[in-house]
């Protein structure tokens, strides 16, 4: 199989980024970027992120997930904390995040350290889920090895008998983590492929460096 993809080209010309511009925190920056693709953008599903890990096999693995809040700390998202993804950030918390939003001609590339945030946050979110994605979250062992898609939905309905008109508690293998940055990139397409690239590091003071990277 052979595909030649060399003539696929688009020229990036709906916005700028100057240093001059951007504020000293990257958490604000990314707030301001966000709403504005969430508003402007409406096709982009603005909170689909990418997040890398490095697997126990020794390599990376990419996957898309959903951010579910942002605070001044950081990024969370909810998992099962033994998918193949939890095992990943159990051995090595060090991953990367990256958003794409194509309508804006925009990318941000978060660094950073990922760890478990309090149960009582995660019981909180699992309570406001809708009931299917309760159940979901309980039937599925996710990353194991299924013999077929009828065996979960049978589990799935012996579930639904079993907590029909109860609460369903939150599994203790699910929950959320947050991403604390420590490099942010904040890209913006640019004609001619000289792209704006704004790069922030965090520093020991806990202040972050700001710096333009060649595109």
């Amino acid at each position: 199989m052979e595909r030649d993809l060399s003539n696929y080209r688009k020229s990036y010309e709906k916005g700028e980024l100057h240093l001059k511009d951007v504020p000293e925190n990257p958490l604000e920056l990314f707030q301001k970027w966000f709403y504005e693709v969430d508003k402007y953008f409406v096709d982009d599903e603005t909170n689909a992120m990418t997040i890398s890990t490095l697997g126990l096999d020794g390599f990376p693995k990419n996957r898309v997930v959903l951010l579910k809040s942002f605070t001044w700390e950081g990024f969370i998202f909810y998992t099962n904390y033994n998918s193949e993804k939890g095992k990943a950030i159990e051995q090595n918390p060090n991953v990367c995040l990256s958003f794409f939003w194509h309508g804006a001609e925009r990318q941000i590339i978060i660094k950073g350290t990922a760890e478990k945030i309090a149960e009582n946050l995660s019981d909180g979110y699992f309570e406001s889920r809708p009931r299917g994605s309760q159940l979901g979250a309980v039937v599925s062992n996710q990353s194991e090895i299924v013999k077929d898609r009828a065996y979960l939905e049978q589990q799935l309905a012996i579930l639904e008998k079993e907590y029909e008109g109860k609460e369903i508690p939150r599994p203790s293998n699910w929950g959320g983590y947050i991403v604390k940055p420590v490099e942010m990139e904040f890209w913006q397409g640019r004609p001619n492929r000289l792209h704006d690239r704004i790069r922030y590091k965090l520093q020991p003071d806990y202040n972050w460096e700001i710096n333009r990277l060649a595109p």
